[in-house]
């Protein structure tokens, strides 16, 4: 992004006459029309800087409307342009579904249809099939002898054609028909809420005459919808519709941060920020990245204190300088040192979760609900026990409300999930590429997830499965849109059973040194980690109590320090060590059922503190810190425990009484298919 980083007097003037008009507040977001000296600062800078305005890949402007806009149109009577696909290329594009408001019928949407020739009375012309938005599995929303509905899935099920929701199809929709991979074919249709797929592993059959004419051709058909067609990557029979040149009239903005550090860049502040472009004339706003703004920042990034932040886009419709640029305007902050996130370990009740023997059925069993606060990720670890007969048939995440009556989203272990949350959210894996192996190491892997809230109205998951083969799988779903303020997970099974760590050790405090230990947890920068557990001990010497380990990853160590005020290693020795404990023996004799709150900073600038608050089974606290842990890499610290002749015991937390036994999310079957299928 093309930037500056102190305003001219002028703009800084100027700046604070429009915040004289409007309070700013944190990042809230400002569409008003820029003035024209603005204009000619932008054109200055950044004439070079040509924005496209679409969002496909390659993707033309292809402007026209298909159906009736008072919704009248029936099924059969208008179609889009043709569109051909070769062998190997992909399709997208972008229109605006309109969805009669008062529509009771599911099918009330469009229906893409996939042939081999574009003269529909012809004697040559065959259907592969076709694919609508709705997905209802007992209804008739994808048909055709050359496709398979199995192969078809969606966050959003429908179980009759009179069930609600037709609404929710509305809005910008992409459409993608996928042949790049010669093994496969795909369709995606997603309109940021709900996505639906169809996945086959295998190529569309030649239906051409012509043995080596493989392409495939496309239409759409509306009924009781209509459809405001805006891009496509591929050039239409009969060539694109172009549209009038439009000038932007309002800008939006987000991913802009609360704070940054100071001495920071404005690349660094900006990095995430997007914008959205309302066009005059153009029914749908345009997404557009950090490359296309131009970023300002009154007073730079080299001072602390609360700063102004101007983003301005000078570019039409169709990428040409406009003739007025729009602008938004947000507040942020620039600290010594980010607010820092926290990380909590839990241990969920009950601590075995579903029938041993792995009979218990989907939504069968919950865990409790635990509260995730705002910046706050909670941590867990347990054994995934499964019958391994199919991918979801292991451990379960559901983000939900205090009660469990508001779903946001229920992710799995295999790279899927639903809600309306989960319509917005990326989901990664590093399984699937190989789903069988995956499966077969998931009976007895050890998991650890992060659960975070990140403060923003999003939330992300993160799963780090050892296997049972030693691999090492991790599972991500990031931006799962939550109520920042009422956010809660547990867990549910199906045809599974998780076992929660609760201890280290055995209960006899007969484990000896360094043959037990606690997951490793990673801790992010500028993250302060917190644990509570019980810790138990054979009285012997100071040493025979909780140890806690800092190290990488590849387990090098950092640094290893004790309850006692003691410790070892390279970043050890940089760190000031300080107890509050007057009396070794009776301290000791207290530490037999001490309730203990560990924390452990991160601070991202390669030191790292310790503190323990022992609170003794006499009434009095007790406080081991150690300050300035050094030589740590910020981005790659994690924390386990172990023990000696002593025993760690983690006590299940409970904040919310178990979840309605009502189902709110639904499942999706897919027989004995055990690979992913989207």
């Amino acid at each position: 992004m093309k930037h500056l980083n102190k305003l001219a007097s002028i703009l800084c003037a100027a700046a604070v006459g429009v915040l004289a008009l409007t309070a700013c507040e944190g990042a809230d977001q400002y569409e008003v029309n820029s003035p024209d000296w603005i204009s000619q600062k932008v054109d200055s800078i950044s004439k070079a800087n040509k924005v496209s305005g679409l969002v496909i890949p390659d993707g033309h402007e292809d402007v026209y409307t298909i159906g009736a806009t008072d919704y009248s149109t029936g099924w059969w009577a208008k179609f889009s342009k043709y569109y051909v696909i070769p062998d190997g290329e992909t399709w997208n594009a972008v229109f605006n579904l309109n969805i009669n408001p008062s529509a009771s019928n599911t099918y009330k949407n469009f229906a893409l249809i996939i042939t081999n020739d574009v003269d529909r009375s012809g004697d040559g012309y065959t259907e592969y099939g076709a694919i609508r938005y709705d997905y209802q599995p007992s209804g008739n929303s994808e048909w055709g002898d050359y496709l398979d509905r199995d192969c078809a899935s969606s966050n959003l099920e429908f179980a009759t054609d009179t069930d609600d929701g037709i609404d929710q199809l509305g809005g910008k929709v992409v459409l993608t028909v996928d042949r790049s991979d010669p093994n496969s074919f795909s369709v995606t249709i997603n309109n940021g809420t709900v996505k639906k797929t169809y996945v086959q592993n295998t190529p569309l059959s030649n239906l051409n005459a012509d043995p080596d004419n493989s392409n495939i051709r496309c239409f759409l058909v509306p009924e009781g919808s209509y459809i405001n067609f805006l891009q496509s990557n591929i050039e239409p029979i009969g060539g694109y519709t172009s549209a009038e040149d439009k000038q932007p009239i309002a800008l939006s903005l987000s991913g802009v941060p609360d704070e940054v550090l100071v001495g920071s860049s404005i690349d660094d502040v900006m990095a995430s920020v997007t914008g959205t472009v309302t066009f005059d004339g153009v029914p749908d706003p345009v997404s557009v990245s950090s490359a296309d703004l131009v970023g300002y920042v009154d007073g730079g990034l080299d001072e602390v204190g609360e700063k102004q932040v101007i983003i301005i886009y000078n570019k039409s419709f169709k990428g040409e300088n406009c003739d007025k640029p729009v602008y938004a305007l947000a507040k942020i902050k620039v600290v010594n040192e980010l607010s820092a996130f926290t990380e909590k370990y839990v241990c969920p009740d009950p601590v075995v979760l579903g029938a041993e023997d792995c009979s218990t059925a989907w939504w069968g069993a919950h865990t409790t609900n635990v509260k995730i606060e705002p910046k706050q990720t909670v941590v867990t670890s347990f054994t995934n026990v499964t019958t391994a007969a199919n991918n979801w048939n292991n451990f379960v995440t559901v983000l939900c409300n205090a009660d469990g009556s508001t779903e946001y989203a229920v992710v799995r272990a295999d790279n899927y999930g639903w809600g309306n949350g989960y319509g917005t959210c990326t989901a990664t894996s590093t399984a699937s590429s190989d789903w069988a192996t995956w499966l077969a190491a998931m009976n007895g892997a050890h998991v650890t997830e992060y659960i975070t809230n990140n403060g923003d109205g999003t939330a992300d998951v993160k799963a780090v499965m050892t296997g049972t083969d030693g691999n090492v799988y991790t599972q991500t779903y990031t931006g799962i849109t939550v109520d920042k303020d009422a956010l809660y997970f547990n867990y549910t099974v199906d045809g599974c059973c998780l076992k929660f760590d609760t201890a280290v050790g055995t209960a006899d405090c007969a484990t000896g040194w360094w043959s037990a230990f606690s997951q490793d947890i990673q801790i992010p920068s500028h993250t302060v980690f917190t644990m509570s557990f019980t810790n138990y001990t054979s009285g012997t010497g100071n040493w025979n109590n909780f140890v806690t380990i800092l190290r990488k990853a590849d387990k090098t160590e950092y640094a290893v320090v004790r309850a006692d005020n003691y410790g070892w290693g390279d970043g050890y020795s940089t760190c000031t060590a300080t107890t509050t404990v007057p009396d070794w023996d009776a301290w000791r004799g207290v530490m037999n059922g001490a309730k203990v709150d560990l924390t452990v900073t991160n601070n991202g600038d390669g030191t790292v503190d310790v503190k323990a608050v022992m609170h003794g089974t006499d009434g009095n606290d007790y406080t081991q810190t150690y300050t300035g842990i050094s030589g740590v890499d910020a981005s790659d610290l994690y924390v386990a425990q172990t023990v000696d002749g002593s025993y760690i015991e983690y006590t299940p937390t409970v904040t919310m009484a178990k979840r309605n036994a009502v189902q709110v999310g639904k499942k999706r079957s897919y027989g004995t298919i055990t690979r992913r299928l989207w």
